[in-house]
């Protein structure tokens, strides 16, 4: 085995450790002997792979936010990806909310920021070729980002408010929003290829 299969199975192994522990009490409660004990690594391992408990979720949730995106075809069923991610959402609300409540709003939205920003690329791109038309790369690269702030605003605000929101009218706002303004955006700025 290599040594960055042998690392990266290290480091799942931890997460594992990490997201039990998590399950049975606050994340601000669980310290690195309990997730090197669970795991059977010692606090050496634990550090060569990690700064601190911290990185640690944060290369937990990225794994997380990795594989989830790997499953979603944006392009094609822009509903179906969004209902995709909400579902993620809930099925780990537990780790979500621990995360939310321990590394703050901004660090968890910028996980969300990293996914959305190149589904909605695709998704742009995507529009691009079947109006066979062509954005400005300024221009695409700033609606983009626009997008994608928007997205990740929209997800952060459905976490700490989902009791108040239904998620399906939020799919469905979304979709059709990005969907009719992205389509009209691009036949008002888009030039022909």
């Amino acid at each position: 085995m290599t040594h960055a299969v042998t690392s990266l199975n290290t480091k799942k192994a931890l997460a594992r450790s990490l997201r039990n522990a998590m399950e049975k009490k606050p994340f601000s409660k669980i310290t690195v002997t309990e997730i090197i004990t669970d795991c059977g690594v010692n606090r050496k391992t634990f550090y060569y792979h990690f700064q601190d408990i911290y990185a640690l979720l944060k290369w937990m949730l990225q794994q997380d936010a990795i594989e989830v995106v790997k499953k979603l075809d944006f392009v094609s069923d822009l509903s179906q990806a969004i209902r995709f991610v909400m579902d993620y959402v809930e099925t780990n609300n537990h780790l979500i909310s621990c995360a939310y409540d321990s590394i703050g709003h901004d660090v968890v939205k910028s996980f969300f920021y990293t996914d959305f920003i190149a589904m909605t690329g695709q998704y742009i791109e995507g529009k691009e070729k079947s109006l066979n038309m062509r954005l400005d790369e300024k221009y695409r690269s700033f609606l983009n980002r626009f997008y994608t702030e928007a997205l990740s605003g929209m997800l952060m605000d459905w976490i700490k408010e989902r009791e108040d929101v239904d998620k399906e009218n939020i799919i469905d706002y979304i979709s059709k929003t990005l969907d009719n303004s992205v389509t009209q955006l691009i036949r008002v700025n888009g030039f022909g290829i």
